[in-house]
């Protein structure tokens, strides 16, 4: 799922007064373009795989290449982004997004392709809580902040709502290339209005390198393991190497945070009970939502003979409602306390997921379309209240901390949705198979974080300082 904001209503800019619209420009496409390069990919997939002749794992490898960068980096970004001042970070993570956008648009291989992915999403690692800061920075007074922090959540909300029928018309009418060029114009004007902003201050930040290197390789060699293993068996050399690689640096990362001066993943925050499941519940919503709209690119084109246009225009549906959900999201978190919109949401998703279980070769497309609704407005339900319920329940000086956290967990569900979930089309008998298996684990998923957020304190009877 897409990083949505928790407010209630969604201003105009001409709401936000007293700040600097350049800022909120800036800050604005930057979101858009992150988000937007998470989806916008999918329904290229089939002519990327065609024209540069690679298989499932190669076209896993273009998803989660990216993903994997960005929530690899994540923990550490905001730490960056205040040693050397927002306005630096988030210009350098805009101009390395746009030239690897640039270099995604000239790949002649599938190499070049995953290299130039693996730079955006590092690039979008760093622009995302600078943005933020950003943001913060041009908005002093908090209602306006509130305000412009709202409209920044929309470039997120649009770009998930109009990424696959953007990649699809791209892909269709002028090639698949044009989905990463797309970006060059709007990174060039998010540097001019970024000129106009006044510089960050640099705020004393420690960098856990030891830290970082380990995250990388946790989640490197995880999602190496599990998309060659899918595609070549488990049992190979690679496949187990790359598996070990994981298990042990995430060992060395678990024991760098625990005995670290200062680490970047505070351990103690783990003890809170909700901020576990809100973490849990997090990663299962995103690896539904992204591992849904790989599965169902993949279906509509490879087996149904739908062109990247049409397919995208599938995914309408079950993203026009996303706006409209986050605002019964926040309405029913203010009546009920946010569990209820959680638990409905991710029962609204699993019960979507298990209508899909009935798809088979000749399911008119438009059903499909429509029983794909309930993936997308479940998360688009569940997000909002997570986020509330996550950041009440931990001290004010934990809050970006948490944040980052969850946006991390929720970046590594979906990485590993797409890789879990290729391996599972790869090694199946047949791709109906496999796809009914992934959507079967899915619904699974979601059935029992629904349950574990059942056993959250109801509103007002949690305490709101963590164990931190």
């Amino acid at each position: 799922m897409p990083h949505r904001g928790t407010t209630s209503s969604a201003p105009s800019p001409t709401e936000v007064r007293g700040g600097s619209p350049a800022v909120l420009g800036a800050a604005l496409l930057g979101f858009f373009l992150i988000s937007l390069d998470a989806l916008i990919v999918t329904v290229a997939l089939p002519d990327i795989g065609r024209s540069l002749g690679v298989g499932m794992s190669g076209l896993q490898w273009v998803v989660d290449g990216y993903t994997l960068m960005f929530a690899s980096l994540m923990l550490s970004a905001g730490a960056l982004s205040d040693r050397i001042g927002a306005k630096r970070a988030f210009g350098g993570g805009l101009v390395l997004f746009a030239l690897a956008s640039a270099a995604c648009g000239i790949a002649p291989g599938l190499g070049v392709l995953v290299a130039a992915r693996l730079l955006q999403g590092a690039a979008a690692a760093v622009m995302m809580p600078a943005s933020l800061a950003l943001v913060r920075q041009g908005f002093p007074d908090q209602a306006e902040r509130a305000r412009a922090i709202a409209i920044w959540t929309m470039g997120g909300a649009v770009a998930v709502a109009v990424g696959p029928v953007v990649g699809g018309a791209l892909t269709a009418s002028i090639g698949w290339r044009w989905i990463f060029f797309v970006n060059l114009p709007a990174g060039v004007l998010a540097l001019v209005l970024l000129a106009r902003v006044p510089a960050s201050p640099r705020l004393p930040a420690r960098l856990d390198w030891i830290g970082q290197v380990a995250a990388v390789l946790t989640m490197g060699g995880l999602t190496y393991g599990v998309i060659e293993g899918g595609a070549e068996g488990f049992s190979r050399p690679a496949a187990v190497l790359s598996l070990i690689v994981a298990v042990v640096a995430a060992a060395c990362f678990l024991a760098v945070q625990a005995r670290g001066a200062h680490p970047m993943l505070p351990l103690p925050l783990f003890r809170n009970r909700v901020v576990a499941v809100s973490l849990v519940v997090g990663f299962m919503l995103n690896a539904a939502y992204y591992g849904g709209v790989f599965i169902f690119s993949l279906y509509l084109q490879q087996q149904r003979g739908q062109s990247a246009l049409h397919a995208g225009m599938m995914f309408i549906p079950m993203t026009a409602l996303v706006a409209v959900a986050n605002l019964a999201s926040a309405r029913l978190a203010t009546r009920y306390g946010p569990r209820v919109p959680m638990v409905a949401g991710q029962l609204i998703g699993a019960a979507g997921l298990l209508a899909l279980l009935t798809i088979g070769t000749h399911t008119n497309v438009w059903v499909v379309a429509g029983l794909m609704v309930p993936v997308g407005l479940g998360g688009a339900l569940a997000v909002p209240a997570l986020t509330a319920m996550l950041l009440d329940r931990v001290p004010a000086d934990r809050a970006g901390v948490a944040g980052a956290v969850l946006n991390t967990a929720r970046q590594v569900g979906g990485a590993l949705a797409v890789a879990v979930f290729g391996a599972l089309l790869a090694g199946a008998d047949s791709f109906l198979s496999g796809m009914h298996w992934s959507v079967l684990i899915a619904a699974a998923g979601l059935l029992t974080t629904a349950g574990a957020t059942l056993t959250l304190p109801a509103a007002g009877r949690t305490s709101r300082t963590a164990t931190a």
